[in-house]
């Protein structure tokens, strides 16, 4: 079964739960880098607090990089546990 399939998600109750939690990581991560930005922003409007605002900036755009990274991971444990249970259903078969 491809990447990024809703299937892969409702296929067990594992799946189901490791997609939850990924959701939530997922969630948690983004908030993360929208308070970083806004934090960062207001910071920049004094001279004496801009170096601060810039590494808030940092950690907000490698938290904008985190999101896609676990995405991609979720989907391929999701995907790996459909192998599994395909080669069980084989051996039993």
């Amino acid at each position: 079964m491809p990447l990024f399939r809703h299937e892969n998600r409702q296929r067990t109750e594992a799946a189901r739960d490791l997609y939850a939690k990924y959701e939530i990581a997922y969630t948690v991560v983004d908030f993360v880098a929208a308070a970083c930005f806004v934090v960062g922003s207001f910071l920049f409007f004094s001279e004496a607090t801009q170096y601060a605002a810039t590494w808030l900036f940092v950690i907000g755009s490698f938290c904008f990089a985190a999101k896609p990274t676990i995405r991609l991971i979720r989907e391929i444990k999701l995907y790996r546990m459909g192998k599994y249970e395909t080669l069980a259903e084989r051996a039993e078969g």
